[in-house]
């Protein structure tokens, strides 16, 4: 059983979407990759998201670009929190994918991270962050990642 399941609406989001599947390796989180189109496969899509939600998946990270509806269409059939990914696309450098994924009807909430690999990478941790709210190992393991990131950063020498 997958505790995190990502979905992409093409193979082309995996360039993205590797940032966030290197965190949850990280922090040893149980998830799956699967492709779905909320617009080519919207019936497949459905059912495989409420089959996961069934077999106890605990969040969904959507990465898709353009109109960008995935992770909508995903939170329309679950009560599982779910995060968005904003893929960058060609003519609009995603903010296309951004307005579409941030901008739900109220009911459909739908976490929106940032466009691109930074989104991709926060939408894991976010998982993590939800995930911890149940798990004290957890929760100790994102707080010594934070606490190394700081470290990094005060370790920092800047040359003139």
């Amino acid at each position: 059983m997958s505790v995190v399941n990502i979905v992409m609406g093409s193979q082309s989001d995996m360039d993205t979407v590797k940032a966030g599947i290197d965190i949850l390796k990280e922090f040893k989180i149980d998830f799956e990759v699967k492709i779905l189109s909320a617009h080519r496969t919207p019936k497949e899509l459905s059912e495989y998201v409420e089959n996961s939600t069934r077999k106890g998946a605990k969040v969904f990270i959507a990465a898709a670009g353009g109109a960008a509806a995935l992770a909508g269409v995903i939170a329309a059939h679950t009560v599982v929190p779910v995060v968005g990914i904003p893929v960058e696309s060609g003519s609009l450098k995603g903010m296309d994918s951004l307005l579409s994924t941030v901008q739900m009807p109220g009911g459909v909430p739908v976490a929106s991270m940032a466009i691109g690999k930074a989104g991709a990478k926060n939408a894991a941790l976010f998982a993590v962050e939800i995930l911890a709210t149940s798990d004290k190992a957890l929760r100790e393991k994102l707080v010594a990642y934070k606490a190394a990131m700081k470290k990094k950063i005060l370790k920092t020498k800047i040359e003139w």
